[in-house]
């Protein structure tokens, strides 16, 4: 297995504290950086990571109007990341104007449109967004759509991840969060499975974050991980 499909994120507050896990763990090729890390240290830690040559997936989850959107997606387009996410909720409109910024600068960059957050459940996703269809559905609902509007993968539950692989195609890039080893605790992920289990049904990558960087000993606990896949 492709170490470089084990993403790893920086969910620590300060660019001190990225570099010291980065540094840390030197195996790790494949960085998330989320909210709270880029509001902190702005491009910083963008630059710093891509001096040690390291991969990155910029996780901001855009979410607005489509000309906003379509602008801070052109202005992501300068810090040369591999992935960047938007939420299929924008809507078409958005997803596409994303798109088309991406084409026509001839980046390689790739965008991924978030299903579900993975932290939502199945009667959340009823009685607190009074989404009518279930989960797995709107899941789909929501990940061909983006693939219709030319959007390049999307972030899901593993537990999704092999429905979506049959209808959106194998080119379909999936990442999957919610991915906890057999000896980690699930934490406030709600729909969870472990990394193995998560490659079988079709996950390209996974986010793995807190049993690593959390652990009494994140290099050790790299490796576990690396063994139990």
């Amino acid at each position: 297995m492709n170490k470089d499909k084990i993403i790893v994120p920086l969910d620590v507050p300060s660019l001190e504290d990225a570099i010291a896990l980065v540094k840390k763990l030197p195996e790790v090729s494949f960085w998330k950086v989320g909210l709270e890390l880029f509001v902190s240290t702005g491009s910083d830690i963008l630059k710093y990571l891509k001096d040690e040559n390291k991969k990155i997936f910029l996780d901001l989850k855009f979410h607005d109007i489509p000309n906003t959107v379509k602008s801070a997606t052109k202005s992501a387009l300068k810090y040369d990341v591999d992935l960047l996410t938007l939420h299929a909720t924008a809507g078409r409109e958005a997803l596409t104007a994303a798109k088309e910024v991406v084409k026509e600068s001839a980046s390689p960059m790739k965008l991924l449109a978030i299903s579900v957050l993975t932290s939502i459940n199945s009667r959340q996703l009823a009685l607190d967004l009074k989404i009518p269809l279930e989960l797995p559905e709107y899941a789909l609902n929501n990940a061909l759509m983006a693939r219709e509007c030319g959007i390049d993968g999307a972030v899901c539950s593993p537990q999704e991840a092999r429905k979506l692989k049959e209808v959106c195609g194998d080119d379909f890039i999936l990442v999957c969060p919610g991915v906890r080893p057999e000896w980690a605790v699930t934490g406030d992920q709600q729909r969870v499975m472990t990394p193995k289990q998560a490659f079988a049904e079709g996950a390209d990558y996974l986010v793995i974050g807190r049993p690593i960087t959390q652990a009494e000993n994140p290099v050790l606990a790299w490796e576990k991980v690396i063994a139990e896949i």
